[in-house]
């Protein structure tokens, strides 16, 4: 793969107090592609992260909001590239096969490509918090059954994108919620996706995750249904409609049968609470019903929006084309 046939790549690094690991990966990745950028933004980093990074020839640039979501966002607002791979500073992903990712973008076979670590079986292998991969389960599984499409691995922080889809990412979380947001607006976008099995080795002894199985796992999911209700309002009020209706129905019977066999309403405080969980139950569909619309609303422009950022590529290539 030539640089001429690839176009620019960027190599975006996330990085928090990675001084152990951030010159090595640096290192890998400028002899794994050296016609590419690298590009290291430090998140408020207490130690040397940002001193090495350009020591071994990163471009180093700083974000002062704290959360790996917020240096995502930045980073797709300052870095033009036709090609970007991000992957995490703690050295636990194979510059090796950065190439392999890239390859679907390169062949237009996908517009996201996915670093999976779990197919193959050497997350498992390698990672020693079992609660992470119990948490990436409980994900795959959720995003499986609100979106119907199966993903690998839905928290993987290696992956490659095309401009496009860099360009109209609208990154909404703070923080390490941002692989869980990626891969669902990939897949309720309708992106091509492409999954590339690599190989997943755990952080060198001293270097220390920044995730928090517990709390970032709670944010995790508060994203899964935040983006469902904003993506998918329908089915969100469709659920919620049902469970609503379903409890007036289990009030609401027993009343319906005394007043059938004796003519008379005992139970009245629990007539009324019937036919209030049943009009709520309306509520909800009728507010799915028009949030649904202004969704398809939404989806038509940022369809327009990413035709015009397919127009605007074209142009950027064309003006490349004849200025050689």
């Amino acid at each position: 793969m030539a640089e001429r046939e690839t176009g620019s790549i960027a190599v975006l690094i996330p990085c928090y107090n990675e001084s152990l690991t951030v010159g090595k990966v640096v290192d890998d990745f400028r002899r794994e592609l050296p016609e590419a950028d690298i590009y290291v933004y430090d998140n408020n980093s207490s130690d040397d992260t940002a001193s090495i990074a350009r020591e071994h020839g990163a471009i180093v640039r700083f974000e002062s909001r704290q959360g790996k979501g917020n240096v995502v966002r930045q980073m797709m607002r300052d870095i033009d590239a036709d090609y970007y791979i991000m992957v995490d500073g703690d050295d636990t992903y194979p510059a090796d096969q950065a190439r392999e990712l890239l390859q679907p973008l390169v062949d237009d076979e996908a517009d996201h490509v996915v670093g999976d670590r779990l197919s193959n079986g050497t997350y498992g292998e390698e990672n020693e918090r079992a609660g992470h991969g119990f948490g990436n389960n409980l994900v795959r599984w959720l995003i499986g059954l609100l979106y119907g499409v199966e993903l690998n691995d839905v928290m993987t922080g290696y992956r490659a994108y095309n401009r496009v889809f860099a360009k109209t990412l609208p990154v909404l979380s703070p923080g390490f919620e941002i692989e869980t947001e990626l891969s669902i607006h990939a897949i309720d976008k309708g992106w091509r996706i492409a999954q590339v099995p690599i190989v997943y080795r755990d952080r060198p002894e001293g270097s220390v995750s920044k995730l928090n199985t517990v709390s970032d796992g709670i944010k995790v999911l508060k994203m899964i249904f935040s983006l469902f209700k904003d993506y998918k309002p329908l089915g969100f009020f469709s659920i919620l409609a049902a469970i609503f209706f379903v409890i007036g129905l289990i009030l609401g019977i027993p009343v319906i049968a005394e007043f059938n066999a004796i003519g008379l309403v005992p139970r009245f405080p629990t007539a009324i609470l019937a036919v209030s969980f049943c009009g709520l139950a309306a509520l909800f569909l009728v507010c799915g019903l028009i949030l649904d619309t202004v969704v398809k609303g939404h989806r038509r422009d940022w369809e327009l929006q990413v035709m015009a950022t397919y127009d605007m590529q074209e142009e950027r290539r064309r003006e490349a084309r004849s200025s050689l």
